[in-house]
């Protein structure tokens, strides 16, 4: 039996992970920093709760020991206390990769963000990119994979602009709302990640998963607008506006905005056609169009 340690498993993309790996036969570790407070209950007799600080060596160590293959999700949006970007996208990477090597552990899957760079406007992006490097420093045949937006049933996206769409006369659209993004259902993301641990030519390799359309921003919002039957006044909102925007709300519990996040909108999150991507893997992306309308339903009865 495969046994699989996932950091960053109670997320979003790791409850579905974790629930297809369990359910193909892996025993699975759900490696999170407070697990008897933001796990649920296991629903299957092979996955285990266990808690681990990714800031902290031991935990990180007892975690991986006797695991086979090492999954990191972990990524945050936003800076709390200890956790900023470099401790968590950079050293923490580091840390998994580092106790993976030491402990023998044969895959080592990272997942990143497109749009990481070390030139990138936002802190975020920049330390995925450090994080990357660290990665492979350490971890040289580990597989990285950059997502673009990632979507599904309980995502963050569509599900809190629709929210917002329903209950706001009007909704920014930050740098005119001409970022581009190639979003990508989360299951097709949960299949990649299965098809690459299946794969050993997928080590060393850096995958850039997308879906099969490019939109703007703005067309993303006025398709969420449609789809719920509302009808907000889009108002344009200049980078340098919506940066003094983020800048006076991230000092607030649970900011809505941050400077960071606007400066993340400054890069496209599109494939760049010189990684390898999902159709590689071996898996047909489904279109946004026949998916996101379903879980959006409710939103529309509550008209």
């Amino acid at each position: 039996m495969q046994h699989v340690t996932v950091f960053g498993g109670t997320g979003f993309i790791g409850q579905h992970l974790v629930e297809h790996l369990a359910r193909a036969g892996a025993s699975v570790r759900v490696a999170t920093r407070h697990p008897l407070t933001t796990a649920e209950p296991p629903r299957m007799a092979r996955i285990q709760h266990v808690a681990a600080d990714l800031l902290n060596d031991a935990a990180v160590q007892a975690a991986v020991q006797g695991a086979d293959t090492v999954i990191n999700l972990v990524g945050i949006l936003s800076q709390a206390q200890r956790q900023t970007f470099t401790a968590i996208h950079e050293d923490g990477a580091r840390r998994v990769a580092t106790s993976a090597r030491r402990l023998g552990v044969r895959q080592l899957v990272h997942v990143s963000a497109l749009g990481a760079s070390r030139t990138a406007p936002a802190l975020a992006d920049r330390s995925k990119a450090a994080g990357e490097a660290a990665v492979r420093a350490a971890f040289p045949e580990a597989t990285i994979i950059r997502p673009s937006l990632v979507y599904g049933p309980d995502d963050h996206f569509f599900n809190g602009f629709a929210t917002r769409a329903r209950r706001l006369p009007a909704l920014p659209l930050i740098g005119g709302g001409q970022t581009r993004f190639q979003p990508v259902y989360v299951e097709d993301v949960v299949a990649g990640v299965a098809a690459i641990l299946a794969d050993p030519t997928s080590r060393g390799q850096t995958y850039e998963f997308g879906g099969l359309r490019v939109y703007t921003f703005k067309e993303l919002i006025e398709f969420v607008c449609a789809t719920i039957d509302a009808r907000p006044l889009l108002v344009p909102l200049p980078f340098w506006a919506a940066e003094v925007l983020g800048g006076v709300l991230q000092v607030f519990p649970n900011a809505p905005l941050t400077r960071d996040q606007v400066r993340l909108l400054k890069t496209d999150k599109v494939v760049s056609g010189s990684e390898p991507t999902l159709a590689d893997a071996g898996v047909e992306a489904k279109a946004l169009e026949t998916i996101v309308p379903e879980y959006l339903e409710m939103y529309r009865r509550r008209a």
